[in-house]
């Protein structure tokens, strides 16, 4: 029957002097990967005691000093992963519009300005160039036989519009030409019934005019930059590093904490790499960026007071719901591999294996035999 041993034991048989002493102290020393193993606990911030364990699961210096200095209780509850770290409350990525049709600026919006499906984004020549609602810019006219994703996506946009005599798909026929007459019509432009590429800016939805690229009366052409945008309704930025990648998954909960203290929940809207070549003559860097959009009624209701603000964003990288927990502390490393806790009854302890699952704020998630909430075990002084 093998005797448990700690650190202290282990000393005494290297110190025996004899051959025989030696050969023990090599046999009790624990296996490399239990060792790794500790050393991953300590790194989650909790320090491994080593143990073996007899055939009853009884160490032997437990049985010589008696029971733990300190004890605590095995707990039941949702354990989480987190990371809180800081923010920028604003309205979400800036996009730059673009001309297309050449010609001479001749109005543009104001800084601030909130722009809708239908409205004019700026003006070209005295004619509009106007805001429709996609993922994808235009890139080719738009005329009677034309096939394909784009002309769905203007077709989606007049019918919203309230144009209507022709079906919403991916075929531009003689009825949407007739529809596109009518709204060229309205919005005063030649009614050719051909959509050219220029005459309208597709964005995600709604604008808001961030700031100017060119003047009025400046001469504007296919690729000129005529103004940044971004959404209207309110988002948080974060920068995260890469390391920290594992918290940003699109669709993924998190919790806002705005300047007042108020917390609202929301999810993660958008996750892009982002490269900063820095200064000159520095090593470029590169970042994770995540968007948050406080689109919700409750959100938006509690963001609207505040333009730009610094607010705390709270990431859930793993969870467990309804497990059992004990602190980090409590686990000791076997030298038969794994983990294990001293529990504690009767006035006698013992240690009892253990399989580890999530790690989070101190605490570690276990089971095995005999471990249910409300067992005692040992805790280091």
């Amino acid at each position: 029957m093998r005797k448990g041993v700690r650190k202290g034991a282990r000393k005494a048989a290297e110190e025996s002097g004899g051959a025989a002493g030696r050969r023990a102290a090599r046999r009790r020393r624990p296996r490399l990967r239990i060792a790794l193993a500790a050393a991953a606990v300590t790194a989650a911030g909790g320090a491994v005691a080593f143990v073996a364990l007899d055939g009853t699961g009884t160490s032997g210096e437990a049985a010589a000093t008696g029971l733990p200095p300190n004890t605590t209780e095995v707990a039941q509850q949702t354990l989480r992963d987190t990371e809180t770290v800081d923010g920028e409350l604003g309205y979400g990525p800036t996009y730059t519009a673009t001309g297309g049709v050449k010609g001479t600026l001749t109005d543009l919006p104001e800084s601030g300005a909130e722009i809708k499906r239908g409205h004019e984004l700026y003006e070209v020549d005295s004619d509009p160039v106007v805001l429709m609602y996609g993922s994808k810019p235009a890139y080719r006219p738009l005329r009677t036989g034309t096939e394909g994703a784009d002309v769905k996506r203007f077709e989606e946009n007049l019918s919203a519009l309230g144009y209507d005599g022709f079906t919403v798909d991916d075929e531009y026929s003689s009825a949407t030409a007739e529809a596109v007459q009518e709204w060229q019509d309205d919005i005063g432009v030649e009614e050719t019934g051909v959509v050219e590429p220029g005459r309208v800016v597709f964005a995600r939805g709604a604008v808001r005019v961030d700031s100017l690229q060119a003047a009025v009366g400046a001469p504007v052409g296919p690729g000129t930059k005529v103004l940044d945008y971004t959404g209207t309704a309110k988002a948080v930025t974060v920068e995260l590093e890469t390391a920290d990648q594992r918290m940003a998954k699109k669709g993924a909960a998190v919790e806002v904490t705005l300047p007042e203290n108020e917390t609202v929940e929301a999810e993660i809207d958008e996750v892009t790499t982002v490269i900063d070549p820095g200064e000159q003559g520095a090593e470029p860097t590169t970042k994770v960026e995540v968007t948050v959009w406080l689109d919700s009624d409750e959100a938006a209701k509690a963001a609207a007071e505040y333009a730009l603000a610094s607010v705390d964003v709270t990431f859930t990288a793993g969870q467990r719901e309804n497990v059992l927990t004990v602190p980090v502390t409590a686990l000791v490393a076997l030298s038969e591999g794994g983990f294990g806790v001293e529990v504690v009854q009767g006035g006698a302890s013992s240690f009892v294996p253990v399989d580890t699952g999530l790690f989070a704020g101190g605490k570690v998630e276990i089971s095995g035999p005999g471990i249910a909430a409300g067992t005692v075990v040992g805790m280091p002084e």
